[in-house]
């Protein structure tokens, strides 16, 4: 569990995906699937703390963009868990896939849909993030990828400061999902706790990897995890 810990969090500072990695390993060592989806939701979110701060040097001038999304975040973040909640999952894992790809899709697109430099196109960039937030509430393998796509297509930014951008709204999604789950879901907190401390050195050890990687490089490094996620969903 904490390998798998510390695996997921590099991955989820790199590009998102590391539930694939410790929600897996959680069912291994025998937990329900709601209380291992719930565990992990917990567990990894150490991780975004230490991406976040791999990334704090690229998350300025963005303060009045990463406070607006936030909140849109926040609300969505909350009605996933909600939905968890209330709802079995057998039916949104089925579409996991599919939205996996859709995603992956956007992002490898993205140097034909980012707007001039410098510019924002406010079209649908909250909705969209709430949007990603809900579906990071739920579950959240591939919530990097997802938030990437929508970042990289509407903010005008280069990949390393929406990467940063993702880290904090990861970080956002995650506290407020976790809280709710904390509070109202079947947490196993011993395993949580194993978890969480490999996801807190391998969020720091993969944010700094992240920001020394050539863009286009990252951009296809995380289409890649992104189409393994999908492939392994589908499986």
């Amino acid at each position: 569990m904490a390998g798998a810990g510390l695996a997921a969090g590099a991955v989820n500072a790199v590009a998102g995906g590391g539930s694939l990695i410790s929600f897996p390993a959680l069912l291994g060592v025998g937990l329900p699937a709601l209380m291992a989806n719930a565990t992990n939701i917990v567990a990894v979110l150490p991780g975004y703390v230490g991406s976040l701060v791999a990334y704090r040097r690229e998350l300025d001038g963005q303060r009045a963009r990463a406070s607006r999304l936030a909140a849109w975040s926040s609300a969505g973040a909350a009605g996933g868990a909600g939905l968890l909640l209330a709802s079995p999952a057998a039916l949104f894992e089925a579409i996991v896939p599919f939205l996996v790809l859709a995603a992956c899709a956007l992002l490898a697109a993205q140097p034909l849909l980012r707007p001039h430099p410098g510019g924002e196109d406010h079209r649908g960039l909250g909705p969209a993030t709430g949007a990603a937030a809900v579906y990071g509430g739920y579950f959240g393998a591939a919530l990097g990828v997802m938030l990437l796509a929508v970042l990289g297509a509407t903010t005008g930014e280069s990949l390393q400061r929406a990467n940063a951008l993702k880290a904090l709204l990861s970080l956002v999604i995650g506290a407020v999902s976790a809280v709710l789950l904390a509070l109202f879901g079947p947490v196993d907190w011993g395993a949580a706790g194993i978890v969480a401390a490999g996801s807190l050195v391998g969020g720091r050890a993969g944010g700094a990897l992240a920001r020394r990687l050539d863009p286009v490089v990252l951009r296809w490094a995380v289409v890649a995890i992104g189409v393994a996620l999908a492939l392994a969903f589908f499986f």
